[in-house]
Order: structure tokens, then sequence, then C-alpha cells
């Protein structure tokens, strides 16, 4: 996507105000940055740099949550969702690499939608729970990170199914997205920006995590998560309706 500098300049602002968004929600909840950011990101960069630039900023903001929370990780429950995702991420990014644009953004708003509709629904699946449960949710999340960006519902649908808490959820949760999403950017490579967008990222990321940490006291669990899913939803219809409506 050929884009002149002023026009770069205008993106960057956006993906600032994105990342922003994306980060303080992530930040107060554990999750949501993907499903959040993905499709504006997607809409703004077309659907292989937003899905790079997705990657990249959720190990940012993961990494920054991970510096607090890591002492209560369960690395024994860890290691089988993270272990089936690297063995899938690969495979997504093949076939990212050779679907057509229209297909990929049908793809990453069909996810998006789908994901969020079970989460609310808070679907109990049988065959996502114990060992194998986790090896099926890693596998199915590693491969979704890799060609949309957005892999925590697979593994949010198996923390439901686990009976994970909450404070058990969000460690987990956050030392997943590092290892995740750097083993998809380690196979895909960085996102291509220019340097005023790799900054207002990274400072929409720092001031996320700020903002998400300020407000943590300050707003119910339940408004967080009708609000993640609301605009997640939203975000996820835009990108489906255009991939169908777009060629």
């Amino acid at each position: 996507m050929r884009v002149s500098l002023q026009g770069w300049r205008v993106l960057a602002i956006w993906i600032g105000l994105i990342t922003l968004g994306g980060a303080s929600l992530q930040r107060l909840t554990g999750m949501g940055f993907a499903l959040v950011a993905a499709p504006g990101l997607v809409l703004l960069l077309g659907p292989w740099q937003g899905v790079l630039l997705t990657n990249a900023a959720a190990c940012a903001i993961s990494s920054i949550g991970l510096a607090s929370t890591w002492r209560r990780v369960t690395w024994s429950s860890m290691l089988p969702l993270v272990g089936a995702a690297a063995l899938t991420i690969p495979a997504g990014a093949w076939v990212a690499d050779k679907l057509s644009a229209q297909s990929l953004l049908v793809g990453v708003g069909t996810v998006v939608v789908v994901s969020v509709l079970l989460v609310l629904a808070g679907v109990r699946v049988h065959a996502l729970s114990g060992r194998a449960g986790a090896i099926t949710a890693g596998a199915a999340s590693g491969f979704m990170n890799a060609t949309t960006g957005a892999g925590g519902p697979p593994i949010s649908l198996y923390a439901t199914n686990a009976g994970w808490s909450a404070a058990k959820f969000v460690p987990n949760m956050q030392v997943y997205s590092v290892m995740a999403n750097g083993l998809s950017l380690m196979v895909r490579g960085a996102p291509r920006l220019t340097w005023s967008a790799w900054s207002l990222a990274g400072i929409g990321v720092v001031g996320g995590a700020l903002i998400g940490t300020a407000l943590a006291k300050q707003i119910t669990d339940v408004r967080l998560k009708g609000l993640v899913m609301g605009l997640a939803l939203m975000g996820g219809t835009v990108l489906l309706l255009k991939g169908l409506t777009t060629g």
C-alpha cells in the first residue's frame, strides 16, 4: 500500500490512538488488545502490515503487564498452550502469505466476530478441558495469531472450561501473549512503518499501560468486558463487510 508522506502522518496519528485504546483495555483486563485494535489497524494498514503491528504492539503491552505479574504465572499450565501454538504459528504465517487481501479481510473479520460471540456466550466445550484441551486451544490460537493477530479467544475459552480465576488468567494470558506474538513476529517479520508511526505506536502502548493502571480500580470487570467485546464486535463487523464488498 503506497501512502504519501502527509498520508503517513495522518495514519501515524490514528495508529497511536488505536494502540492507546487497545493497550489501555489490555492493561485493565489482561486481554482484548488484538480484538479491539486489529480491525482498526488492518483497515489502516491492510491485512498484512496491520496484523504484524497488532502482533508487535500486543507483545509490547503484554510484556509491560508481565513485569508486575510474572511471579503468579502457572508455568505448568502454560507449557502445553505455548508449545502447541509454536507448532501452528508457522502454518498460519504460510497461509496468511498465500491468501489475497480480500480473503484476509474476511478472515480477520470472521474470526473476531465469532470469537466475541463465543466468549460472550461463555461457551463450555468438553474438548477444551485437560491437557488435550490445552493443546487444542494452543494450536488454534497459534494459527489464528499468525493469520489474524487475534489469538486470544481460544485461550479464553480454555480458561473458562478450566475454571481459571481472574487472578490466574491475567498473568497466564500475559506470558502467552508475549510468547505467541513474539514467535509470530519471528516467523513473519516486523511491520514496515515510518519512524513517526513506530513512535506513536510506542507512545500509545506506554500511554495505554499508564491509563489502564490508573483506571484499574475505578471500572468494574463487567463494564470492561462489555466495552471490549462491543468495540471488537463493531470492528470485526466492519472488516467483514469491507472484505465481502471489496473486489
